[in-house]
């Protein structure tokens, strides 16, 4: 037998412990007696977190975790993007604000066909054109004017500091600076932000500055709304689009406004589920699925288990074909069928059509959809009050479209790419026009971001969302049954291996070592088809307990996250 020498145990054990603490930056829920913040980057919950130690409630933290995140996490927090705020009031009541982005005036839905009615390759994704109207900056000024307790000026501060400042810069992000050279150097802006002067790397360690971004940030607290949607900020991204071939105008930027709307709300398992409507189809698909799963005994099947890993994907499989024939812009879409989607009589019916024993087809024939980025970023809030903030929102690809408006210092969405791009197109790949998404003049492209709260007796249980495209819905819903079906914490709940359905292609994707060889091998003889990535989605969760402590997790899939309770 081979001697194992007390020199290479200690080795083992060191060993051990760096791979740990890489792997899992949090082993188990962060405990706070009256406040918590849990987002993808720990500088922002930080931010957040004092802004609830001076009083402010949970919109006010939201406010300035969501700016302090266009800072320290430029890849997906913003000010030049858009998505949804899910908002419970500690007196039961639940609103939404939808600041999804909106296609300018002049889009139209063959905007990104050649001359011969043909696609152009990723015109919808890349430059000038697949900007949309940014909704971000509207949307924390009517959440924080309506619902907050403190003033834009007080919760903007530390986001101007940092920008002004600096912050050490992370490896993480000075190898992504690195990674997208060739994108960030077609353009001026983004050269001056993510390299130095000399066009040499910043390193490690270097302090990051953003000098452009900081002035932008003092005429929002300045001037408020006019502060990004008029005046200099206006007129600058106005240049930019003209001298480029972009279509977003000064007027286009005055007329965006950001919506309140009414929640989706659905009831599994004596929990209240409260999620975000269209033009998100989070909060749809979600209530599909879990109205579906409501008839099956789950915790018998075992957790990832074939049979569990076979229905749950069935059920996913029906809520993504449901949410493509239907979901888009309200309004735009103003019949879409959102009672009958919801119902329990809908998903009993479909409940029916599923064989525990074999796959069902999801019909190629009929039509997929367009590619939707998994770069988004989530992040959730509880206040001492008991009011609690979901929210999600993104850039679209990482980086958005890689160009930083020169002068101002924000990253630009691409987000028209969640548009249909081609009327009337199938193709392998999912590009298709259904009516629903299809793009028009100031309309808001459907997205998959599902900021959700839980409710039981009453009361705020769970707060939770996830980054990650079309995973998103799956991640969130997977977090949900992980609680509510298995009794996890919430760190095991957002912890815990998944997997992702979602109609076509036809293929359960499942997180490496998700599950055993045995339940693949099982699965496979029902008919899946199955390959296996190394991660899905990154939760950001919150739980309430009995006692009334607040316990959050961030998710060990995002490296820079954090949760920070008082």
């Amino acid at each position: 037998m081979k001697k194992f020498f007390p020199a290479q145990a200690v080795i083992f054990l060191i060993t051990f412990f760096i791979l740990s603490q890489t792997a899992f930056s949090q082993k188990w829920p962060e405990y706070g007696e009256k406040g918590m913040v849990v987002s993808t980057n720990d500088i922002a919950s930080a931010v957040g977190m004092e802004i609830l130690q001076k009083g402010g409630n949970a919109i006010d933290a939201t406010v300035a975790t969501g700016l302090a995140l266009a800072v320290v996490n430029p890849g997906a927090g913003n000010i030049g993007g858009g998505g949804f705020m899910v908002i419970r009031l500690a007196d039961g009541t639940a609103t939404t604000i939808d600041y999804r982005e909106k296609a300018p005036k002049a889009a139209h839905e063959r905007m990104f066909l050649d001359e011969n009615g043909k696609l152009v390759r990723n015109l919808n994704h890349d430059g000038y054109l697949s900007v949309g109207v940014p909704g971000t900056v509207a949307g924390f000024v009517k959440a924080l004017e309506k619902y907050g307790t403190m003033s834009l000026q007080e919760v903007i501060a530390p986001a101007i500091k940092l920008a002004e400042d600096g912050f050490p810069l992370s490896y993480r992000l000075s190898q992504e600076f690195k990674r997208l050279e060739k994108h960030f150097k077609k353009y001026p802006g983004s050269e001056k932000q993510f390299f130095k002067s000399d066009g040499s790397y910043y390193e490690p360690g270097d302090n990051w500055a953003q000098k452009d971004l900081a002035s932008t940030l003092k005429r929002i607290q300045k001037d408020g709304r006019d502060g990004f949607y008029a005046g200099k900020t206006a007129k600058i991204f106005e240049k930019e689009m003209k001298a480029n071939g972009g279509m977003i105008t000064r007027e286009d930027l005055a007329a965006y406004q950001a919506v309140e709307r009414k929640p989706i709300v659905n009831d599994y398992r004596g929990y209240t589920i409260i999620s975000m409507p269209p033009p998100s189809s989070g909060g749809i698909t979600l209530s599909l699925m879990l109205n579906i799963l409501e008839g099956y005994d789950l915790t018998a099947m075992g957790h990832n288990s074939a049979d569990y890993i076979h229905t749950v994907a069935e059920a996913m499989r029906r809520g993504f074909a449901s949410r493509a024939h239907h979901l888009g812009d309200p309004d735009f879409n103003p019949d879409m069928p959102v009672a009958k989607l919801t119902s329990q009589a809908f998903a009993d019916q479909l409940r029916q059509t599923l064989n525990p024993d074999s796959v069902s087809v999801s019909d190629s024939a009929a039509f997929e959809e367009a590619y939707e980025s998994e770069e988004t970023t989530h992040y959730s809030v509880v206040d001492a009050q008991g009011n609690a903030v979901s929210n999600t929102f993104t850039l679209e690809y990482y980086y958005g479209s890689r160009i930083v408006l020169d002068g101002a210092g924000f990253l630009l969405n691409n987000e028209m790419g969640d548009f249909n791009p081609w009327p009337g197109k199938t193709t392998s790949r999912g590009l298709i026009g259904t009516p629903p998404n299809l793009v028009r003049p100031e309309k808001r492209m459907l997205s998959s971001m599902t900021p959700t709260i839980l409710v039981k007796d009453d009361k705020t249980k769970m707060v939770i969302g996830s980054p990650g495209g079309r995973t998103i819905i799956n991640t969130v819903l997977q977090c949900i049954l992980n609680v509510v079906d298995f009794e996890m914490n919430v760190f095991e709940a957002v912890n815990a291996p998944r997997f992702h359905h979602q109609w076509l292609p036809d293929i359960i994707t499942i997180e490496k070592w998700g599950t055993t060889n045995d339940s693949i091998e099982e699965l496979k003889a029902k008919g899946h088809a199955i390959r296996e990535r190394r991660t899905i989605g990154r939760a950001m969760g919150i739980m309430i307990l009995d006692d009334g402590f607040r316990a959050g997790a961030s998710d060990p899939r995002s490296p820079d996250g954090g949760a920070r309770g008082y």
